[in-house]
């Protein structure tokens, strides 16, 4: 089974994530930013991707653009989970591949129906 990967650098959003899909029956693995992230998709087994817009290092998005040239990974299923909602990031998102946008604070049994429908499609 592919794992959930949730890329956020609060450790208290990561956990509400992670017990949120894993008591729904998904594995869970972390990233603490976009650049652990990235990493973690590049060893492989990560079936879709939870992240966040602002974080060091690397940001949510600009993870998502470098995902996009790895190899066979032009359409693993990214939700961006974040407090931001401005146009010009969604439209950046869209156009980097994010298949979801999700605004914080999050209702858990919506974060997982989406991961659900991602996952089938």
């Amino acid at each position: 089974m592919k794992r959930v990967l949730v890329v956020d650098d609060s450790p208290s959003v990561r956990q509400q994530v992670s017990y949120a899909l894993s008591t729904a029956g998904f594995s869970v693995v972390e990233a603490v930013d976009g650049a652990d992230g990235h990493e973690r998709i590049k060893a492989g087994d990560i079936g879709i991707v939870i992240c966040d817009v602002n974080m060091p290092r690397m940001n949510g998005l600009e993870m998502v653009e470098a995902v996009r040239k790895l190899p066979g990974q032009a359409t693993l299923p990214i939700i961006m989970l974040t407090s931001e909602s401005s146009d010009a990031l969604m439209t950046r998102g869209r156009k980097a591949g994010v298949k979801g946008w999700v605004v914080k604070p999050f209702k858990a049994d919506l974060l997982i129906g989406a991961v659900k429908k991602l996952l089938v499609a």
